[in-house]
């Protein structure tokens, strides 16, 4: 299951960890602080770059074998998928303009408490009473960390909490809808499928929700020529985050995934806080220290007890 080379499998993790927080703490700095408030026009650059690059990757380059969707009930639940997945982005998005970058995490973190919830509402998948045990302190860090947060926005963290639910949500729906041998895809295949279809819906979306968004932009750039580099730069990053994610789980496994996604998180936390300055209590830390504590327990004992 692991490469023969270690080195890969380092430099894969160092690219995953250098593109997930580059493309959040960019699409932080453009949302807030650079005042490029179109959270929906960005992840349609996001979607577009992400179909060019994935059919240049996978097409045209062979990274990975393509692998074809098979019928039209097929291309039905992966069209399912991406609206699932454009919603979770553009949530995400969004409550980037209200929250700052520590919280956002700390909210994320409790993707396995929704994904728990959902399969089992959904599809009646259940764990053990142990394993549900440990999401207690998931959303008791979550709880402390919302009282603790001085930065607290009601629409970001509705947002904050839709983008998380949502992502828990096509996560149990592709574990139903492309569950037989037939319909399995790989994640930079399904990307493939899914991204064109996201920029189909993105488009109609940008147009309804961010009226004059594109001549709002050029004008921008007109004026800071880094608008443009910033907006391909991020839209590029946000490809390479999908490849080094397909990379490490290639190299290691879904398990270890998860738990350097942990370790991701409380780094992205920590490079946030240095870069933005925004405000945290300790209050905010400990909330989010025990979300985190408890997703690490949770992994732990998913993995004893399934």
């Amino acid at each position: 299951m692991g490469d023969p080379n270690p080195w890969a499998t380092v430099g894969a993790v160092i690219s995953w960890y250098g593109s997930n927080i580059g493309v959040l703490l960019l699409n932080k700095y453009l949302l807030s602080n650079y005042g490029f408030r179109y959270p929906v026009f960005l992840t349609l650059c996001h979607m577009s770059a992400c179909s060019l690059l994935s059919y240049v990757g996978v097409a045209l380059l062979k990274v990975v074998p393509q692998q074809s969707v098979n019928s039209r009930a097929q291309l039905v639940k992966i069209a399912v998928l991406s609206v699932v997945f454009c919603f979770s982005v553009v949530c995400g998005n969004v409550s980037l303009k209200f929250l700052p970058v520590s919280f956002t995490q700390a909210i994320g973190a409790t993707t396995p408490f929704f994904t728990a919830v959902l399969a089992y509402l959904i599809s009646q998948k259940r764990e053990a009473w142990v394993t549900y045990a440990t999401l207690s302190p998931v959303v008791a860090g979550v709880i402390i960390a919302t009282e603790g947060e001085p930065s607290f926005n009601i629409l970001g963290f509705i947002m904050c909490v839709s983008a998380t639910a949502a992502r828990a949500f096509k996560s149990v729906l592709q574990d139903i809808l492309l569950s037989s041998e037939g319909e399995k895809l790989n994640s930079m295949n399904l990307l493939l499928y899914m991204a064109p279809i996201a920029v189909v819906v993105l488009v109609p979306a940008t147009i309804l929700m961010e009226d004059n968004v594109v001549e709002i932009t050029l004008n921008i750039a007109r004026k800071d020529t880094k608008m443009l580099w910033y907006l391909l730069f991020n839209s590029f990053l946000a490809y390479f985050v999908n490849l080094t994610n397909f990379l490490v789980t290639k190299y290691t496994s879904a398990l270890t995934l998860q738990v350097l996604g942990n370790a991701k998180g409380a780094l992205a936390v920590a490079v946030s806080i240095l870069i933005f300055k925004n405000p945290i209590t300790t209050i905010g830390m400990v909330g989010y220290g025990l979300t985190v504590l408890g997703v690490v327990v949770y992994t732990e004992a998913k993995k004893r007890y399934s």
